[in-house]
Order: structure tokens, then C-alpha cells, then sequence
């Protein structure tokens, strides 16, 4: 099977790249290498210090002997795309090629307009490549668990059925999103939803979590392997950025009271889900939709955890309440469900002692990196 990987370089996209390299499909990455002018525009830096994609998928072929084809270019430009597509010819298509950061996209109009142009314009061609010359190639599109905001009922997966005056239908699950990224990820949603419909094309919109960790099997074979570690106040995640906080012993940034209850997973099971949906494809017209977690955590709940691991570590570990610079429900309801991936076989990694512990170590070897002035947040969305 051959698979093209789209923003590959980036901090999901690598890692699956090598997995599926790994697991014996025939990969590409395609991407503009956005992601790293963005840290030079923002004046950061990831964590871990990662080669360029050249000598990243060099050291690949040297240490495996499996070739990863490059393609350099942007997805909002159709001509490279198509061309791109005709010289790989890809079976599945797996699109992770998106700015991902809500604060990127509530810094002021000109990151909220770009957020919207790339993503949305990026996709929408995707989707026309598809429908024009690959229409028996399947779309794994990630998607996100933001989209659904925080409805005081269940999360059902992507689709909901409803009565309404005596009668019945199942419908797509209502959105709230809560930034212009997670606004430009519903957009997808709907695009690509009405694609699979009229063309009958085949997609899955994989809703993941907030993902964490580093390590996977592949890229923990050698340092010019290694991905990438965010902890800004713009890319980084939380349970990665507390980590690296409780190492440099800085404290936990906690927005609000951190009642804040979210989806999370580790970036191992973000892999495997990929590998999942590709060797499961959606049936030609369907538009899937699988929520990629594995568990529900409160953001203080998670504070706490790191908290406790780093006292193991020799580590304290204060924990501090910062006004949220955010607009969101702090106390809510949130249960979601994440069955369809567990069904196709998927063996979560549970968020434990020692993950926190091994997190805790990784980001403790390479503190020295850490830039103080990026700990704390600088997007406000009432700005």
C-alpha cells in the first residue's frame, strides 16, 4: 500500500511516517516545512533539537533500508499537488498538513485569516485531486476532538441520532468549536463530508485528542530520528508542557481553575490509529468519523499527576492558577466516546507512573534548550 504522508515533517506526521514505513507501506511525506518558520517567526524552538527532513529520511534508508520519497511544497498550490500526487500515486492519503495551534490562530486577523486559507483551501484541494484523477484512494484526514466544544451530552462519534416532532434522523454532531483553528477543522469536517457524498469518494476524520509523549518505537531508534517537543505557550500541549515546566522547575501553568475536562492520548496510539484507518478503509461515498483518545482528563487532574511524578524524581513542583487567556467553560459535562478504533483492534497506552516518569526524564536531558521567556502565554482571545 502506498501512503502519502502530508505534513510528515511535523510533530504527528513523522512519527507516523516511520511507522508506516515500518510496518512495510510504501511512504512519502509532502510538506512545505511550514511548521519550522513558524518557530523562527515566534522566535522558538522544539525541545529536541531535529535534523532537517533531508537527514531525517536519510538516517532512515541507512538504518532500515526503506526509502521515504520527498515531496517540498505547499497543498494550497493545486498544480504542485496534482503533480505530486501523479508522480507517488497514492492508495491513502493521510492529511495532517494544517497549522494545529488554537493560540496561532487567535493571535490577531492575519494568523486567524491564514489559519483558515491554509486548512481549508489545503483540504478542499486534496479533496478535488481525489475526485479528478483518485477517486479509489482513501482520505484519513486528522481531525480534531475541538470541534465538538464541550455539549452538555454525550460525544457520540461524529454523528448523533435525534427526534425532533415525532421523527427520527442521523445527523452530523452539532459543533462549538472553540478558536479559528478548531472553526477551520468543522470546515473540513463539512467539505469533506460533502465530497464523500456527491463524488463518493471514501474518507475518515480521525477526531484525536490532545496528544503527548515523544517516543515511539521508530523514532527512538537514533537521535537524527528524534521528533519534535513543544512547549511554548502557542504549540505546546499541556501534560508535554507541564513536564518540561516540573523539569526546569517552573511552575505549572494551569489556565483558570483547570477544571477544563479534555481527550487525551499518547502519541504511540496516535500511530496505531492511523495504521488502523488505512488498513480499514472507508467504503467509497462514506464519510468516517472516529474520536482518537484514550482517556478524559481534567487539566488540574493532570497538573496534579505531574505534581506527584516529579516528587518521585526528587523534583517540586508548584502548580500556579493563571487567568485564562482563553473564552471557555472551565466546569462542564464531558463524556466521549471512542469505540470504533478500540473495535478495529486498537491497544491504548494508559497514562501512567512511568510514562510521567520517562516524560519527566526526557524533557530533564534536554532543559538546558528551554527559552524562559516562552513558558508563559501570550495569546489572549479577547485581544
Amino acid at each position: 500500500m502506498k501512503a502519502l504522508v502530508i505534513g510528515g515533517d511535523g510533530y504527528c506526521g513523522w512519527a507516523t511516517a516511520l511507522h508506516l514505513s515500518n510496518k512495510g507501506y510504501d511512504v512519502a511525506i509532502l510538506d512545505n516545512l511550514a511548521r519550522r518558520h513558524w518557530d523562527d517567526k515566534l522566535g522558538v524552538n522544539t525541545l529536541t533539537p531535529i535534523a532537517s527532513i533531508q537527514k531525517r529520511i536519510n538516517r532512515w534508508y541507512e538504518l532500515t533500508g526503506k526509502k521515504i520519497e520527498l515531496f517540498v511544497g505547499d497543498i494550497t498550490n493545486y498544480d504542485f499537488l496534482i503533480k505530486a500526487f501523479r508522480k507517488f500515486e497514492p492508495e491513502s492519503i493521510v492529511h495532517f498538513g494544517e497549522q494545529r495551534s488554537a493560540p496561532y490562530s487567535m493571535i490577531d486577523r492575519e494568523h486567524a485569516v491564514f489559519t483558515q486559507v491554509n486548512n481549508v483551501v489545503g483540504t478542499l484541494n486534496i479533496l478535488y485531486a481525489m475526485k479528478e484523477e483518485f477517486p479509489d484512494s482513501h482520505l484519513v484526514k486528522l481531525g480534531t476532538m475541538g470541534e465538538y466544544g464541550t455539549p452538555n451530552i454525550d460525544i457520540e462519534e461524529g454523528y448523533i441520532e435525534i427526534e425532533h416532532n415525532g421523527r427520527k434522523d442521523i445527523l452530523p454532531y452539532p459543533k462549538q468549536p472553540g478558536s479559528f483553528y478548531h472553526l477551520s477543522k468543522v470546515h473540513d469536517s463539512h467539505n469533506i463530508h460533502f465530497a464523500c457524498k456527491i463524488w463518493g469518494i471514501r474518507a475518515t476524520d480521525l477526531n484525536q485528542g490532545v496528544v503527548y509523549g515523544v517516543l515511539t518505537e521508530e523514532t527512538g531508534m537514533d537521535e537524527l530520528l528524534i521528533n519534535r517537543l513543544d512547549y511554548d505557550g502557542v504549540f505546546g500541549t499541556a501534560l508535554n508542557r507541564f513536564c518540561i515546566q516540573a523539569a526546569i522547575g517552573h511552575p505549572l501553568t494551569v489556565y483558570g481553575k483547570g477544571g477544563q475536562t479534555r481527550a487525551f492520548l499518547d502519541i504511540r496510539d496516535t500511530v496505531r490509529c492511523m495504521e488502523l484507518a488505512i488498513a480499514n478503509p472507508a467504503e467509497a461515498g462514506q464519510f468516517r468519523v472516529f474520536n482518537q483518545f484514550t482517556e478524559l482528563f481534567s487539566i488540574k487532574d493532570l497538573a496534579t499527576m505531574v505534581q506527584k511524578a516529579g516528587a518521585t524524581l526528587g523534583l517540586k513542583v508548584e502548580i500556579n492558577n493563571l487567568e485564562n487567556p482563553r473564552v471557555e467553560l472551565e466546569d462542564h459535562y464531558f463524556n466521549a466516546k471512542n469505540t470504533k478504533l478500540l473495535d478495529l483492534g486498537l491497544q491504548p497506552h494508559y497514562l501512567s507512573d512511568s510514562l510521567l516518569d520517562s516524560l519527566l526524564n526526557f524533557a530533564n536531558k534536554y532543559k538546558g534548550r528551554v527559552d524562559m521567556e516562552q513558558i508563559l502565554p501570550k495569546v489572549s482571545w479577547r485581544r
